[in-house]
């Protein structure tokens, strides 16, 4: 479903289309008032035909993923989970972070984990305790090409890449570390008990605290590792709680029979009716996404697609994949204290997900209401920086929703303007913004592109300009000038270079101080004007990187490095004479004698060229 803006509102599929599109114009049906809402704002639809149920469930999994569209019951956290990566295909294997899943039968993976920092403390107690090679050298071509590093003098690796330890032995400790890995501690907790007391038998105290040190650390990683079932299946349980606009759905991880971690993720329930459908979406986005999928589902309710759910899982996963709503027993027990975990996080939340609703979606709606706008939101924002006119620049912030955008900010050398003309400027920057917009939007349609690939086709629903009265002329002069209409308004600022008002319609609109819309405006206005800073001290910056010998003819950087290496710095080369210029390697006679002339020519107002005590320095710095 598209909007009259042509946005994808919503996506959805059916095996009879028409009879899936006409209930949501039925008017004896009853629908929700973000059903009705969404219905109201429907411009136009589109349909792509498939051959299966389960192709276009792949489809619609894609789109949502890729157009995330408003009406959607949509996934709002994007994680991805870390796992732990054993090369089991390398001659000498390792064991690596990795948050990829790759399925090339020369490597095997455990995992995934919640806590990325729980798996690098895994790593390296695994490399205290089986000094395994963390290095990516190409073993065994490259053995003894280069010293031992650091690792093989604290003790956390044994050296393979010197040949101080054998294949078959490095092999051994690799499996012993692939069995902790699978959970088996109970061999490595004795082994250190005997070595402890055996060092502390025999006196060696310090090796006896460092034996402890460990058979500490490996009982906390075993604390962890929760038995909740007798079988040693992989298997998700999936449980979530509800209210009127949002939903938590939480999981529970369980690889080989333990639990390894649980996590939760919050959903914005706009058309779903029932709890089914929001597990029914969950499902989709969250496996379209993850490489790794379990051998079983454990759901609290049924889901619409089951059975084509678990044929596209089984596809993904390469083995069956199980959807199972526990009725009874142990399996609905810990899918009820997924459900209770999930209306704590719920209720938790609840106050700061309204907070932050109202800092950024809410705002937007106050900057609307403000000058009488509906519907904003995307703000795009410019300024402009310079100093004295020199390496001038704009920048053009983003925000959507509330939140800045950084993907689409932009900034903008100014080309054709000399001097500090701040209208002049910022009428380059809009005139080459939008002139750019347009050019891609007509290419995209063209070739028949989607018009979001394009840096620059997706235009505001309210421009902000850093200043009042004359800016905001300026960007209406363009925008009329390219027959666009867009509502531009300035943010104003007082004496103290605070913000003040809204300049909108030849009026400047009071702000409360103290809404988050204000506090909105104030972000927006401090973004635009930190981003144009930042690159005007990169500009500035390199500009400044600068010798006084660029100014004389001939003298390039070739000829100018080659002087300052011999001659260490400017006043020597200032006092040297013209046979001392020409011996320098790159120079000649003639550019010597240049050299020897800009130093003595006087400057206007009889000062010396290089008079500026900065002058010498950066020339050094040079």
């Amino acid at each position: 479903m598209h909007n009259n803006r042509d946005e994808i509102i919503y996506v959805g599929k059916a095996i009879s289309l028409k009879n899936r599109v006409r209930q949501y114009f039925q008017s004896s049906r009853n629908k929700t008032a973000k059903i009705e809402q969404m219905v109201s704002h429907i411009a136009w639809f589109e349909y792509i035909l498939t051959d299966s149920e389960l192709e276009a469930l792949v489809l619609e999994c894609n789109l949502i993923k890729e157009h995330r569209p408003r009406y959607n019951t949509m996934l709002k956290d994007d994680k991805t989970y870390p796992y732990i990566k054993a090369t089991v295909g390398e001659e000498f294997p390792r064991l690596l972070f990795s948050r990829d899943m790759k399925k090339d039968g020369k490597s095997r993976y455990f995992g995934p984990y919640t806590s990325a920092g729980a798996v690098k403390d895994t790593l390296d107690l695994i490399h205290k305790l089986y000094r395994i090679r963390t290095c990516n050298r190409n073993l065994p071509r490259d053995t003894g090409k280069e010293r031992p590093c650091l690792n093989y003098h604290i003790k956390q690796c044994d050296a393979p890449c010197q040949g101080y330890i054998s294949r078959e032995d490095y092999l051994k400790s690799f499996g012993q570390a692939l069995d902790f890995l699978n959970g088996r501690y109970a061999p490595l907790i004795k082994s250190l008990e005997e070595k402890m007391n055996q060092a502390s038998e025999d006196m060696e105290f310090e090796r006896a605290i460092e034996y402890r040190e460990l058979l500490n650390s490996v009982k906390q990683v075993a604390q962890k590792q929760k038995i909740t079932s007798s079988g040693r299946e992989d298997r998700d349980i999936i449980a979530m709680a509800r209210d009127e606009q949002d939903a938590v759905v939480q999981v529970f991880f369980i690889r080989e029979g333990k639990l390894i971690g649980r996590d939760h993720f919050h959903l914005q329930a706009a058309t779903a009716e029932n709890d089914g459908e929001i597990l029914d979406s969950f499902i989709k986005q969250f496996y379209a996404g993850t490489p790794f999928i379990p051998r079983e589902l454990w759901l609290q309710v049924p889901v619409m697609d089951e059975e084509v759910i678990s044929r596209w899982l089984t596809e993904r996963r390469g083995q069956k994949v199980k959807i199972v709503v526990p009725k009874k027993g142990e399996k609905e027990r810990l899918v009820e204290l997924a459900a209770r975990n999930a209306v704590l996080v719920l209720s938790q939340d609840k106050e700061r997900i309204k907070k932050e609703e109202l800092r950024t979606i809410g705002a937007m709606n106050q900057v609307g209401g403000l000058i009488g706008l509906d519907g904003v939101r995307r703000i795009e924002a410019f300024d402009i920086s310079n100093t004295s006119g020199v390496e001038s620049v704009g920048s053009m912030v983003v925000y959507e929703d509330g939140r800045p955008k950084r993907s689409d900010y932009r900034k903008f050398k100014i080309r054709t303007v000399k001097g500090p003309d701040d209208y002049a400027s910022m009428r380059e920057v809009l005139t080459r913004r939008f002139s750019h917009g347009l050019r891609e939007v007509r290419e995209h349609r063209e070739s028949g592109e989607d018009l979001s690939a394009g840096s620059f086709t997706r235009f505001p629903d309210l421009i902000m300009m850093d200043g009042g009265r004359g800016q905001v002329n300026i960007a209406l002069e363009v925008l009329n000038s390219l027959g666009l209409s867009i509502p531009v308004c300035g943010m104003v600022k007082d004496d103290f270079h605070r913000t003040r008002g809204l300049y909108y319609n030849n009026v400047e609109v009071p702000i409360d101080r103290h809404s988050e819309g204000f506090r909105l405006i104030t972000r927006i206005q401090d973004e635009a004007h930190r981003f144009a800073i930042e690159y005007h001290r990169s500009l500035r910056g390199k500009g400044q990187v600068k010798s006084v010998l660029d100014d004389i003819p001939g003298i390039g950087p070739a000829r100018r490095k080659a002087l300052m290496r011999e001659f260490k710095d400017i006043e020597a080369i200032r006092a040297a004479e013209v046979e001392d210029l020409a011996k320098v390697p790159q120079m000649n006679e003639r550019a010597a004698r240049q050299v020897y002339e800009f130093f003595r020519k006087p400057a206007v107002g009889s000062e010396a060229p290089d008079s500026d005590p900065t002058t010498s320095e950066i020339a050094r710095n040079t």
